[in-house]
């Protein structure tokens, strides 16, 4: 007689619990952070944009795909272990790829580290830019460029050209230029006048009057201009290859990654499911959350202590993918031992088709359905701008990391007042009010005055993330039919966070390079806004047809039903008829 297999729930709870902190706390030391990396590198606000679009897009395509041919030719663990092991090498390859100058790495560093360096106090250094060619200029507006606090903490007279003292150099100018652009104009300018000088030394008989100088003149300005054109065609040919290459590194990463969370929340749940023992299921993203709070804060705390630069060609930024590898490599052994159910059932290939037929006929569900897309689509424009928002005021990543535990913490300790939020409230009101949540947060992010200043504003993510999400997996269970629960959300969640994010991460790296962060976060309050009033408007003209959950009915306990019932009213089918009927009359 073959032996039954016994099944340790406990086991299998703890190793699944462990693998999602361990995966999300490695997510959180990179992901959170990854806009910023690209910002050292020198991408502009569109440019970013474009490469997080193309980052949720692939994951929108290419998730739910994957996860498919993982069950259905029964490799979840080899896709799991790979997709870890790939996705290590995946992000460390961003490393490979150099900034677009020395400056940009450097240019948000506080300028004091260099202090001991004695740099000096006097507007009268000569400064080699090897990146503008051999021009030797004199810079007369470095004062002008640098703070007095800075500039009253230098007291050297020079600074060397080569070696440790070129490194400095570069990290000295992109602190103190606001920008390339000024170093070049006071370069043009310097050329402007070696030019004329030039000239006039060349044609001593040429006579001294108004108009011999104005050609003299007009000469040396098509002159600089042309060298000035053709520098910045260079800067701009530098800058497009950079994006390529970048976009091509992160495009990679999650083709490889993407098919992780998706497999791995397949298995655990039908794991399960086998067993009878759904209910630890609904409680499991807690743990992620925890692990990602602890990683974030403690990351930014780690990098925030470090020298801008850790050597002559590391920026300690990289520190973030150093211990993504880490966590990651961590998270690989646990996967080994992760229970996994070898579920012999084909599944029907067409539930999403089912969940979008479910969705599209019930008016409330393609209400929420359009809200998650734009919520999406605005949240993706805090996850990718407003560490920028942050830095551009002087926080540290400390407060950013921060900023990250504070939402998390939030949310986690909401999350057990969630059902007497949505009895309170409704799941209407609770979705109007997360969103109004949001707008607040949207419009408080373009009034940053101080590095802190974004923290208070994080605990209203219990809200505008936390209970908004409730509210709509609560519809999703409304509208859903038994086995398509997770389906109907699973296509929430892709219009969220895959088409929402991906439309939102292109508008958002536009408006920001167009017009700027702070018109971007404005605009993004005011449509959240409008579309909340409009939500509550439109949502209380549709007639609610609430579905019957037969897997729901089925669980009853059949003790609930008095003895003065007829057998007829306790057939559990008749009943659910009626009431379906009942509320399907209104």
């Amino acid at each position: 007689m073959r032996r039954n297999k016994q099944w340790d729930v406990n086991k299998a709870m703890l190793l699944s619990r462990l693998f999602q902190f361990l995966h999300c706390a490695g997510k959180a030391c990179v992901i959170p952070f990854l806009t910023l990396y690209l910002r050292y590198l020198g991408l502009t606000a569109s440019l970013t944009g474009i490469i997080m679009g193309t980052k949720h897009f692939i994951n929108l395509a290419w998730a739910p795909l994957s996860g498919y041919f993982a069950k259905h030719y029964n490799k979840r663990r080899v896709v799991i272990l790979s997709s870890l092991l790939c996705s290590i090498g995946a992000g460390l390859l961003l490393l490979l790829i150099p900034p677009a100058d020395k400056a940009t790495m450097s240019r948000y560093c506080n300028i004091s580290a260099f202090a001991g360096f004695g740099l000096p106090k006097t507007a009268e250094d000569t400064i080699n830019y090897s990146q503008l060619g051999n021009t030797t200029m004199t810079v007369h507006a470095f004062t002008t460029l640098i703070s007095p606090t800075a500039l009253s903490k230098m007291n050297t007279k020079h600074i060397a050209t080569a070696g440790a003292g070129q490194m400095l150099n570069d990290a000295i100018l992109a602190t103190a230029a606001a920008s390339k652009h000024e170093v070049k104009r006071i370069a043009h300018r310097q050329s402007h006048r070696e030019n004329h000088k030039n000239e006039e030394g060349a044609n001593p008989d040429i006579p001294d009057n108004s108009d011999s100088k104005r050609s003299v003149r007009s000469r040396s300005l098509k002159t600089g201009s042309a060298h000035g054109q053709k520098a910045t065609d260079v800067v701009l040919e530098v800058q497009h290859q950079l994006f390529f290459l970048v976009l091509m590194a992160v495009a990679l990463w999650e083709v490889l990654a993407a098919p992780l969370e998706w497999t791995v929340d397949d298995g655990l749940y039908e794991y399960l499911d086998f067993v009878d023992a759904t209910d630890g299921y609904s409680q499991h993203w807690i743990w992620g959350y925890l692990g990602a709070a602890c990683s974030a804060c403690g990351m930014g705390l780690l990098v925030s202590n470090l020298d801008c630069l850790l050597n002559v060609h590391i920026h300690r930024s990289s520190v973030h993918f150093y211990c993504y590898a880490i966590l990651i490599t961590l998270t690989l052994l646990t996967g080994t031992f992760l229970p996994i159910h070898v579920n012999r059932k084909r599944e029907q290939a067409n539930k999403v088709l089912k969940a979008l037929h479910l969705i599209s006929n019930d008016g409330r569900a393609t209400l929420c359905a359009l809200t998650a897309f734009i919520v999406g689509a605005v949240g993706s424009t805090v996850e990718n701008y407003l560490f920028w928002q942050m830095q551009d005021k002087g926080s540290s990543e400390f407060y950013m990391g921060a900023s990250i535990a504070i939402k998390l913490f939030a949310e986690i300790l909401l999350s057990f007042f969630s059902s007497k939020i949505l009895k309170t409230l409704g799941q209407s009101g609770t979705v109007a009010l997360g969103m109004l949540c949001m707008a607040v947060q949207c419009l408080y992010y373009s009034f940053l005055w101080s590095p802190w200043s974004v923290l208070p504003i994080q605990s209203l993510n219990a809200f505008s993330n936390g209970a908004l999400w409730w509210a709509l997996n609560a519809y999703c269970e409304d509208v859903s039919t038994p086995g398509m629960e997770r389906s109907v959300q699973r296509v929430f969640q892709a219009l969220s966070l895959g088409l929402g994010a991906g439309i939102g991460s292109l508008a958002g790296g536009f408006i920001a390079s167009r017009f700027s962060l702070e018109v971007l976060y404005r605009a993004a309050a005011v449509v959240l806004v409008i579309w909340s009033v409009a939500f509550l408007l439109v949502q209380s003209r549709i007639p609610r047809q609430k579905k019957v959950n037969y897997s729901q009915l089925l669980a009853a306990d059949n003790s609930d039903l008095s003895d003065t019932e007829t057998d007829q009213e306790r057939d559990w089918l008749v009943k659910a008829m009626k009431d379906e009927i009942e509320n399907n009359s209104w």
